[in-house]
C-alpha cells in the first residue's frame, strides 16, 4: 500500500513512528535481542501453523516495528513450506527472517508500493495539518476494499497495524469481524504498546509474541546497525534511562538526553535550596522556539528522575546510576516509603499538568519552571 500523499505538497506526511536521523523500521534490516520471538514465528511458518493474527506486544521502542516489518517481507516473498521443488524436492525450512535488500519484494515493501501489504495506522487530517490522534473506523474499513482484490499470483496479503492499541472501539469492533473471519491466506500483524487496551476478542484471536527489553549489548549493537554515533561507555546509562528500548535510546542520543538527564540530577542535588539560576537556565533552554523535541525529552526526563525517587524510597539507589552522583541524590531526596509514597503522587500530578498545560499551550518555559518548583516543594516536606 502506498502511503497517502499531501495534496498541497505532495511530499509524504509525518509518519508516526519515525524517529528523526534514524532509519524507519523497514529499513532496518536487522533485529536485535528478539531471537526467541522470531524462532516462534519461523517454527509456525515451518510446520504448517502460521495463524492469521500475531500480536506483537512489548514496551515501546524494543522492536516490535521492525519485527513486523521483517515478518511482512518474509511472508510476501517465501513460498509455502513443504511444496515440491521438481527433481529436488521440497527447499529446507527457512532459518531466518531475513530477505535480501535487493529481492524485488524488499524493494517494494521500502516503497510502500508492494500490491499484497496494507499498511493501517493514524492517518494524516488535511484540516488541521496533524497526525489524527487515534485510527478511525474508516482506516479499517479500508481492508475490504484490500481484501477484495485477488492477491497477486494467488500469494499472501498481508497487514500491518501500527499501533493496534491506537483504534477507537469502533475501528477495534471492524477488525474484530476480519480476525473472526480472516480472508484466505491473510495474514494480519499487531503492534501493541498496551495490549491491555485491546478488546479480550482481539487478544483472544491473536497469537501474541511478547518482546523482551534490550540489555546494554544489544542496545549498543542496535545503536551501531542504525549508524547512531554512541559511546560504549554510555550504554549502561543508556540501557537504564531507555527502559530497554533501542528507540527510546536513539532519541536519548539525538537529543543529548544523557546530558540533559545529568542536568535535571544536579539541579535535584540542590534540593530544597533549589538553585534558582540553574533551574532557570534549564527551562529557558527547553523552551527555546524550535526546541520542541527538547521540552518533550525534557518533561520525559523530569518524569523518569521522579519515578526513579519513588522506586529508591522502596527498593534503594538504582543499581546502575544513569548520571554522576545520582544514587546519593536520589537517596537524600527519598530515604524512606513516605518519601516514595509522596515522590509517586508527585509525579502523578506533574504528569497531569504537563498534560493540561500543553493542551492550553501554557508558556513552556513557565510550565516546566512551575513544575521544578512543585518538586522543590516535595524535596521540603521531606526534609522536614
Amino acid at each position: 500500500m502506498r502511503a497517502p500523499r499531501r495534496a498541497e505538497t505532495d511530499e509524504l506526511p509525518p509518519e508516526p513512528d519515525r524517529v528523526e536521523g534514524v532509519p524507519h523500521p523497514r529499513e532496518t534490516a536487522r533485529l536485535y535481542g528478539q531471537d526467541e520471538a522470531e524462532a516462534r514465528f519461523l517454527d509456525a511458518f515451518a510446520t504448517g501453523r502460521l495463524h492469521h493474527g500475531w500480536l506483537l506486544t512489548g514496551p515501546q521502542g524494543i522492536g516490535k516495528a521492525t519485527l513486523a516489518w521483517r515478518m511482512a517481507r518474509f511472508l510476501l516473498a517465501t513460498p509455502d513450506p513443504g511444496g515440491d521443488d521438481g527433481l529436488f524436492g521440497a527447499p529446507p525450512p527457512p532459518t531466518s527472517l531475513d530477505i535480501p535488500a535487493d529481492h524485488p519484494v524488499a524493494r517494494r515493501v521500502a516503497a510502500l508500493s508492494d500490491p499484497g501489504l496494507f499498511l493501517l495506522r493514524r492517518p494524516w487530517d488535511e484540516k488541521t495539518g496533524k497526525l489524527k490522534q487515534v485510527i478511525g473506523v474508516d482506516e479499517v474499513r479500508r481492508l475490504h476494499s484490500f481484501f477484495g482484490l485477488s492477491a497477486v499470483d494467488g500469494g499472501r496479503r498481508v497487514v500491518i497495524i501500527d499501533a493496534a492499541d491506537e483504534m477507537n472501539i469502533p475501528a477495534a469492533n471492524a477488525l474484530l469481524k476480519l480476525l473472526e473471519e480472516p480472508p484466505a491466506r491473510a495474514v494480519l500483524i499487531l503492534i501493541a504498546h498496551r495490549p491491555a487496551g485491546l478488546l479480550p476478542t482481539i487478544r483472544s484471536r491473536c497469537r501474541e509474541l511478547k518482546l523482551a527489553p534490550l540489555g546494554p549489548a544489544e542496545i549498543t549493537a542496535a545503536l551501531d546497525g542504525a549508524e547512531v554515533e554512541a559511546s560504549p561507555e554510555d550504554a549502561p546509562a543508556l540501557a537504564e534511562l531507555a527502559g530497554g528500548s533501542v528507540g527510546a535510546a536513539m532519541r536519548l542520543v539525538t537529543g543529548e538526553g544523557l546530558a540533559l538527564y545529568a542536568r535535571i540530577v544536579d539541579l535535584l542535588g540542590t534540593m530544597p535550596r533549589l538553585d534558582r539560576g540553574r533551574a532557570l537556565a534549564l527551562a529557558d533552554q527547553a523552551a527555546a522556539r524550535g526546541a520542541e523535541d527538547r521540552f518533550e525529552l525534557t518533561l520525559g526526563l523530569l518524569d523518569l528522575a521522579l519515578s526513579r525517587l519513588a522506586r529508591t524510597g522502596v527498593m534503594g539507589p538504582p543499581g546502575i546510576e544513569a548520571a554522576p552522583h545520582e544514587a546519593e541524590v536520589l537517596m537524600r531526596l527519598s530515604p524512606h516509603s513516605h518519601a516514595a509514597r509522596l515522590w509517586a503522587t508527585r509525579a502523578q500530578e506533574l504528569g497531569n499538568r504537563a498534560r493540561q498545560g500543553r493542551a492550553v499551550n501554557l508558556d513552556p518555559a513557565a510550565l516546566l519552571m512551575d513544575m521544578v518548583l512543585k518538586v522543590n516543594e516535595t524535596a521540603a516536606e521531606i526534609a522536614g
